[in-house]
């Protein structure tokens, strides 16, 4: 949740950032003597929490709970898409059929892209073959992204539906 919410980039820059951050650390329930867990941690309870469905049916209860309490309303929503910038980097993106040799060496390469028509028909990301180059606007630049659509309650304000695609330039 705080890698999401505050937008760190990386499990060890959050690793770094509970370490000194009291904030942080009481939100994990660790105290200030406690040892802060190593970054893999994250990425394997990550892919435990994905591979479960936990975090759809945490979200499901939640909704669940709310109409239980008669919080929420079937006359009053809005429904919105916007695009969700994926984790992979730019430079993973390359041509589809890898006719671009590699300036530079290892991982993460050198890489120049001013300039240069780059689509989806015939790049794609090395490191994430669901994202898709998509703009937010006309002059805006395009990212590596994915499509987030939800459906939101308007009296309470809490989102009752939530699914997340690849980026077609279609939101709602």
């Amino acid at each position: 949740m705080l890698q999401v919410l505050y937008s760190i980039l990386s499990e060890r820059q959050l690793v770094e950032q509970i370490n000194y951050n009291l904030l942080y650390r009481w939100f994990a329930g660790l105290t200030i003597d406690n040892p802060v867990w190593d970054h893999s941690t994250f990425g394997i309870n990550r892919d435990r929490l994905l591979e479960n469905d936990v975090i759809t049916e945490l979200f499901e209860e939640v909704v669940h709970l709310a109409r239980q309490q008669k919080l929420l309303s079937d006359e009053h929503f809005s429904v919105d898409g916007t695009l969700i910038q994926a984790w992979a980097s730019q430079k993973s993106s390359r041509r589809k059929d890898d006719s671009e040799s590699p300036a530079g060496g290892g991982r993460n390469r050198d890489a120049n892209f001013h300039g240069e028509k780059r689509s989806n028909a015939i790049h794609e990301s090395k490191t994430d073959g669901d994202a898709r180059m998509a703009r937010k606007g006309s002059g805006k630049e395009a990212k590596l992204s994915y499509m987030g659509h939800t459906v939101m309650e308007n009296c309470s304000g809490l989102i009752v539906e939530a699914a997340a695609s690849r980026a077609t330039g279609k939101a709602e």
